[in-house]
C-alpha cells in the first residue's frame, strides 16, 4: 500500500492527502530548498535545486522502508545567492524574505497535519545558511523542536564523510557537485567542457573568513571551484548514501525526540 502513493505531494489530490495525514501518525514532508546560481560552464544554473531534490527523493523512499510515511514537497527553487553577483543566472532573494517564506510555508505543512518537516539544502553559501538557521529556529519556537529539521551538509557529522574535495572547500561546481549532478541527471553535465576545465583549488570556505564576498573576489572567475574532470557516476552514489543517511538519520531522531 504504502508503495502505492506518490512521492510527490504535488501529485497527490487534496482528498488522497486528507486520508494519508488523517492515518498516518506521524507523516513526514520533506521540503527540498537550492537556488538559481551559475555553477560554471558544465553544469546547469539548477545544480543546487537537483541535489536537494533527489536527496529528499531518496530519503522519502528510505524513510517508508522504515516505516515513516514521507512525501516531498515542490522545490524552493530561489535562494541567497550574493555570493555569485556579477555572473549571468544569479537570481537571489533576500535573506529576511528566505526566513518568512520557510516560515509560513513550513507551518502551514505542520498545520495542515504533518508532523514534522525537513529542510534539505545543498546551497552552502553563508546568507542561504544562516537564513535557514534563522527560520529553523523560528518554526521550532512556534511549532515546536520537534516539528523541524535542517540537516547540514557542512556540520562535522556528515561533512567529513563526503570526500576530500568536499573537505578542502573547493566545492563548487567540481567533483562533489559534478559528481552528484551526474549521478541525478546525467544529461544536464556537459561531460567535455567538464573535461577541458582546469583545476581551481581555491577553498571557499578560507575565502569567506578571509572577508571575500563574491566568487570573483575569490579568484573563482568562472564559477567554479575544485575539480570538475574528476567527477563520476560511482562517486555520486556514494554521496547520495550519505546524504540519504543524512536526513533518514535526523527525521528520525526529531521524531523520536532525540536530535
Amino acid at each position: 500500500m504504502t508503495n502505492q502513493i506518490p512521492i510527490k505531494l504535488a501529485e497527490m489530490s487534496t482528498t488522497s492527502l486528507r486520508d494519508l495525514l488523517a492515518s498516518t501518525p506521524a507523516p513526514v514532508v520533506l521540503w527540498p530548498v537550492g537556488s538559481t546560481e551559475p555553477h560554471g560552464p558544465h553544469l546547469p544554473l539548477a545544480t543546487d535545486i537537483i541535489l536537494s531534490e533527489e536527496n529528499a527523493d531518496r530519503a522519502a523512499v528510505a524513510l517508508r522502508d522504515k516505516g515513516i510515511m514521507a512525501v516531498v514537497a515542490p522545490v524552493l527553487p530561489y535562494g541567497v545567492t550574493d555570493f555569485a553577483a556579477g555572473f549571468t543566472g544569479a537570481i537571489s532573494v533576500p535573506a529576511d524574505t528566505l526566513v518568512q517564506l520557510i516560515f509560513a510555508v513550513a507551518t502551514q505543512f505542520i498545520d495542515d497535519g504533518f508532523s514534522h518537516v525537513c529542510l534539505i539544502n545543498h546551497h552552502l553559501e553563508p546568507g542561504q545558511l544562516d537564513a535557514l538557521t534563522r527560520a529553523r529556529a523560528k518554526i521550532a519556537e512556534a511549532r515546536g523542536q520537534r516539528s523541524v529539521s535542517l540537516p547540514l551538509v557542512v556540520s562535522r557529522r556528515w561533512g567529513s564523510q563526503l570526500g576530500a574535495e568536499f573537505r578542502s572547500g573547493a566545492c563548487h561546481a567540481g567533483e562533489y557537485e559534478g559528481s552528484l549532478v551526474l549521478a541525478a541527471t546525467p544529461e544536464l553535465f556537459h561531460e567535455d567542457e567538464a573535461r577541458r576545465l582546469t583545476p581551481v583549488d581555491i577553498s571557499l570556505s578560507v575565502a569567506i573568513k578571509a572577508g571575500k564576498q563574491t566568487f570573483l573576489e575569490a579568484g573563482a572567475d568562472a564559477a567554479y571551484t575544485g575539480r570538475p574532470a574528476d567527477a563520476s557516476v560511482a562517486e555520486g552514489e556514494r554521496l547520495y548514501s550519505v546524504l540519504t543517511e543524512m536526513i533518514v538519520t535526523e527525521v528520525s531522531e526529531h521524531l523520536e525526540g532525540t536530535p
